[in-house]
């Protein structure tokens, strides 16, 4: 089966002392950062099909694509970074606007667009480097779509491969062996644990049959992420999420779990957005209460439009930014108006921007997680970096937080993790609902710094 599109744009020493959650001296900060140019450039991308529609945000997507960006430096080093493309999550008006194939290609050109803005020029840091594109780049994305209110999570999404390789050739040419030397020293109080464990979270959309999330606990898995916001009117919406989280909560609200405070599996749920009004949520508030899974909600995550600018302090349940938080500043507006977490997404928004959103909530104390955006292996492992690094989530254990659904998701996942530099590491598949994290993760980085000879061999002689 065919599933690659060419599009040509050009003519790590261990950590040791590791336990259940430790925090380390890092490496000490670099002094003379290399000055790396870009020479060439090349874009392709791989059509994934899903096991079946995936339903978010009232809609449903047939399909990913996996867009890859390769970047080479005159010293002849390449990498090639990855992004999974989910137009809809990033800005769902584009996608509404357009066709799905044609909506995703539009993503995918606003990252030809960017290669095609570095190349030749120089950066020390990829921070840097994301800097001088961000807004010429989102300037090209409101061109293109015609949406002159166009998502900035739209914009870094698109950039989210040539960001991975701007920070695997950073890694490479000035000699950092693994990801705690690569990140720079204001990012490191953000990211000074080393867990050996991660909760795996699964997803559960609006179509996945209850007999799948039974099946999830009984193989381990104990922190639940529920999609709400349902297709519909807000009063249709309301109606369906009331009866689909009383039936979750009736198959496995009573399972237990040694790894949570209350030892009760909790629930999170994730509305994109599609709750217009407080009091819409207050209700389904009530009807949780009611059949008593309120105490069991972890969290709640974008319930509301971001436009919206709902304050959610006095809901009475931890309410997560997610899309509404696009950039450090969004992150800083987001905890003044009582967000209590932030969902991370270094696989959607970029690494660059992850670290500077990481360290906002950590000066703030406000806890983080990694939510996934239906990532294949390797963007997984991206996100697995930052979740193994961060802060305990509250009242899960000494563990940190990190949703990966792509095995729920794609039809050929077992290929896609093929395609991993080390597809038989040890972090690589969780086990009984946790990723076990050992010295070998951690001296490896997960592996996101190895090329992948599966995407390399997407370009070759077509740069």
């Amino acid at each position: 089966m065919l599933r690659r599109n060419f599009i040509k744009t050009s003519a790590l020493a261990g950590i040791s002392g590791l336990s259940g959650v430790c925090s380390q001296a890092m490496p000490t900060s670099r002094i003379n950062l290399k000055k790396i140019t870009i020479q060439s450039v090349c874009s392709d991308f791989e059509r994934e099909p899903l096991i079946r529609p995936f339903g978010f945000k009232g809609i449903y997507q047939k399909e990913f694509w996996v867009s890859a960006g390769l970047l080479e430096s005159d010293s002849g080093k390449k990498h090639v970074g990855l992004m999974t493309q989910c137009l809809a999550w990033s800005d769902l008006n584009v996608f509404l606007a357009h066709s799905e194939a044609a909506g995703n290609m539009l993503l995918h050109n606003t990252l030809e667009y960017a290669l095609q803005q570095i190349k030749g020029t120089s950066f020390k840091t990829p921070i840097e480097l994301q800097d001088a594109i961000l807004e010429s780049t989102h300037a090209y994305g409101r061109k293109i779509t015609e949406n002159n209110h166009l998502r900035m999570t739209l914009t870094l999404s698109s950039l989210v491969a040539l960001d991975n390789a701007a920070w695997m050739l950073y890694a490479q040419e000035n000699g950092f062996r693994n990801f705690d030397e690569m990140i720079p020293e204001e990012y490191r109080q953000a990211l000074s644990y080393r867990h050996n464990k991660v909760a795996h979270v699964p997803l559960f959309s609006y179509n996945i049959p209850l007999s799948e999330i039974e099946d999830a606990v009984k193989q381990g898995y104990f922190f639940m992420k529920i999609k709400i916001g349902r297709p519909g009117s807000q009063e249709e919406m309301l109606k369906g999420d009331m009866a689909r989280i009383e039936s979750i909560h009736k198959l496995i609200g009573h399972r237990e779990t040694p790894h949570t405070r209350n030892g009760r599996i909790p629930y999170y749920f994730d509305a994109n957005g599609r709750y217009e009004k407080k009091e819409t949520l207050q209700r389904l508030l009530d009807h949780a209460k009611k059949v008593g899974m309120f105490d069991q909600i972890a969290v709640i995550e974008e319930p509301f439009p971001e436009e919206a600018d709902i304050e959610v302090g006095d809901m009475g349940v931890r309410i997560a930014a997610d899309e509404s938080a696009h950039t450090a500043h969004d992150v800083e507006k987001r905890i003044q108006m009582g967000y209590g977490a932030i969902a991370l997404k270094s696989a959607a928004k970029t690494l660059s921007m992850t670290l500077r959103m990481a360290k906002i909530a950590h000066e703030h104390n406000v806890p983080c997680f990694l939510a996934d955006l239906t990532c294949t292996p390797i963007l997984v492992d991206w996100n697995k970096n930052i979740a193994a690094r961060l802060a305990p989530f509250p009242d899960l254990g000494e563990m940190g937080l990190l949703e990966s659904n792509g095995h729920q998701n794609y039809v050929h996942w077992k290929d896609l993790v093929s395609y991993h530099p080390y597809p038989d590491g040890s972090w690589i598949n969780s086990k009984d609902g946790i990723y076990n994290l050992n010295n070998e993760f951690y001296e490896k980085s997960g592996g996101i710094l190895t090329e992948s000879e599966h995407y390399l061999g997407l370009f070759q002689g077509k740069h």
